[in-house]
């Protein structure tokens, strides 16, 4: 009788499709981190290795001229603007876009479903459609190159009202009923018993909302145009288009940006297993 070894070869098989799996996963892996390389790289390169050599992420000499060369292009202020802004935006959008999601996960009132679905509608709509009216209401309203005029059309955005009713909608109904038995009003229970439940969705909002209002640029363009209310975003923009006039600069850009992008990827990092687990802390029936 002839022996067969099918369970070899199918070993074999799967073998050599993990292998060329996880390459292939290798490869679109240096491909997607390789532009941050050479943007870290860059940034502790002198003028002229960056110019010689832009796609090499390894500097010849490592320097630190950039990075003190950002002290004299109003980096500082920059990155105190962004932070003001980016704050203030997250702490107010956290607050409305839970209230909404609430509104239209347990009150119930006439038009609720429309409204919703006019929110959901809203999300589909690109932003540079809207950037022509919002600066004709700042400007009317008279908030036009102000903190204000920057950071109140920011405070609630149409996913975040949808995450947030979301996640309402999970938590039983019989919690709230024993608040309401206990004399809790709505804006109680809702601040004491369901918004403590939404842990997840407030930590996933909050990364998003800072997120989303620190890399914020088309907004800051048509809100402002005085010098001194420039965030990162629209700082390191007039540094890409070369206004300075000293050449191409791509280490002080470079070094610019990676310092933009650092608080970003480290509030991503501490709170990233946080993120959309919706069903945490929730009260089964």
């Amino acid at each position: 009788m002839s022996r067969k070894k099918p369970s070899y070869r199918v070993g074999q098989s799967s073998r050599a499709a993990l292998i060329a799996t996880y390459s292939a996963l290798a490869l679109a892996a240096v491909i997607y981190i390789y532009p941050f390389l050479i943007e870290l790289g860059t940034a502790f390169k002198t003028d002229p290795d960056a110019t010689a050599h832009p796609l090499n992420p390894l500097p010849q000499a490592w320097t630190l001229h950039a990075f003190h060369q950002l002290g004299e292009v109003d980096f500082p202020l920059w990155f105190g603007n962004s932070a003001f802004v980016a704050l203030t935006v997250t702490v107010g959008r956290v607050f409305f876009d839970a209230l909404a999601g609430y509104a239209l996960a347990r009150l119930h009132f006439w038009g609720r479903s429309a409204l919703f679905a006019g929110i959901v509608a809203v999300m589909a709509v690109p932003n540079v459609v809207l950037l022509i009216p919002k600066f004709l209401v700042l400007n009317q309203l008279g908030l036009y190159n102000t903190y204000s005029g920057m950071i109140v059309p920011l405070m609630t955005d149409a996913a975040g009202v949808f995450i947030m009713k979301q996640f309402f909608e999970s938590v039983p109904v019989s919690v709230e009923e024993a608040a309401h038995l206990d004399g809790a009003g709505t804006f109680r229970t809702f601040w004491s018993v369901t918004l403590p439940m939404s842990r997840p969705a407030l930590i996933t909002i909050t990364i998003l909302s800072f997120q989303a209002s620190w890399n914020e640029l088309a907004h800051f363009i048509v809100s402002r145009d005085k010098p001194g209310l420039n965030t990162l975003t629209s700082g390191v923009a007039t540094l890409v288009s070369g206004t300075l006039g000293k050449g191409n600069e791509f280490p002080l850009k470079m070094a610019a940006a990676l310092l933009m992008t650092i608080p970003v990827a480290v509030l991503f990092f501490v709170f990233q297993k946080y993120i959309m687990r919706s069903a945490e802390g929730a009260v089964k029936e």
